[in-house]
């Protein structure tokens, strides 16, 4: 199976570190396809950079439906254009924040999500409450980095996540860690073993979600709620965007 993980920021070295992690979590036989949009923010960490980067998740999953690519992760834990995404595609279309919530359901009553900057923590506890997962947070703890800190100084940036992810579970009584941003992953493993509970990257739980979805051959339902978008003139810089091919068109 072919799976295309979308690094919704443009920046490339976050992406190969995403691809590093999604090609170690996935099994023999998968194939990892990881990009960046052509165009959009170096980072996300706001509404406004989450929006601006939406256009170019899109694009990406457009493309990689014309590619015939089996699944689809969206790798930023925003989740930014996951619920268009699944409008322009019949194949799986899988948030990170959205299956590492669901993933620490199964394993834990309460977790902590440790993440970056403090202005994103309602952000996140709008996303939270929109996937139903409120009464399962303990906490959403913020660290002084920024997205691309954790790219530049990972020493700095493994110390940051060790202290909240203590506190995380000394004061928040959280029984997981869910790791709040996609260029976290190299750090989940050491966490867990210092912590002694279950740490979470988002990117390996969204490839090993689409696995299962991709085996079970299941699809996005386009009964209603996902259906193509009707067809419209759109203007300017979006008039791409308004040709949305379905399958039936292919």
């Amino acid at each position: 199976m072919k799976i295309k993980v979308i690094n919704p920021n443009t920046t490339w070295e976050m992406t190969r570190g995403i691809e590093h992690a999604a090609k170690g979590a996935a099994r023999p036989g998968t194939e990892i396809i990881a990009v960046s949009p052509e165009f959009g923010p170096v980072s996300i960490e706001s509404y406004y950079d989450e929006y601006l980067a939406i256009p170019g998740v899109i694009q990406e999953v457009q493309k990689g439906d014309q590619e015939k690519v089996d699944a689809f992760v969206i790798a930023c834990y925003g989740d930014p254009g996951l619920q268009a995404a699944r409008e322009v595609t019949k194949a799986p279309v899988i948030g990170i924040a959205e299956a590492s919530m669901y993933m620490a359901s199964m394993l834990a009553a309460r977790f902590s999500v440790v993440t970056v900057l403090p202005r994103i923590k309602v952000m996140l506890e709008e996303l939270v409450a929109g996937y139903g997962m409120t009464h399962r947070l303990a906490n959403i703890r913020t660290t002084p980095l920024c997205v691309l800190d954790f790219e530049r100084d990972p020493v700095r940036g493994m110390e940051m996540l060790a202290e909240e992810g203590r506190r995380a579970v000394e004061e928040d009584h959280a029984e997981a860690i869910l790791l709040g941003c996609a260029g976290m992953a190299e750090f989940a493993q050491k966490l867990e073993n210092d912590l002694g509970v279950p740490v979470i990257d988002g990117v390996v739980a969204a490839v090993k979600f689409a696995e299962a979805i991709v085996d079970l051959g299941k699809t996005t339902s386009k009964l209603k709620t996902y259906q193509y978008p009707e067809k419209k003139p759109y203007v300017g810089m979006f008039s791409s965007f308004g040709q949305v091919v379905t399958p039936n068109e292919k």
